[in-house]
């Protein structure tokens, strides 16, 4: 079984297909925002992020820009910088949950240590990317 677990994971396509789906999260909202900015611009503004249209254009090319770094495994550790960091700005602006009641209060306690857990594997990228 273990030969088949080391063949399997040291195949070019295995890299790939692993970094598609954890740049997933960001490249679908990039695109989302793409095919209907105004409603991307509307999250801008929800959060009280001024002005709106250039935080919409910021967070496409920060989610897109980001996610193809990472899957063409090109100057990757720019790439999973900046989502971690996008990542990481998200808690305080959209997912502040020391500031809501129940139940809203622990749903948004675990997106944050969802939004942790995905930082951790976009630092595990950077540094085992090829350089």
């Amino acid at each position: 079984m273990n030969g088949f677990v080391t063949t399997l994971t040291s195949t070019a396509w295995f890299g790939y297909v692993a970094r598609i789906l954890l740049t997933y999260m960001f490249w679908a909202s990039g695109i989302a925002k793409l095919v209907d900015f105004q409603a991307g611009v509307g999250e801008m503004a929800h959060f009280g992020l001024n002005p709106p249209v250039a935080f919409a254009i910021a967070t496409i090319i920060v989610q897109l820009g980001g996610s193809a770094l990472i899957i063409l495994n090109r100057w990757t550790w720019l790439g999973a910088g900046a989502l971690g960091i996008f990542t990481l700005l998200t808690i305080p602006i959209a997912h502040n949950f020391w500031t809501m009641e129940e139940p809203f209060k622990t749903i948004e306690f675990y997106v944050v240590m969802e939004h942790i857990s995905i930082v951790g594997a976009l630092m595990l990228v950077a540094w085992k990317a090829d350089r």
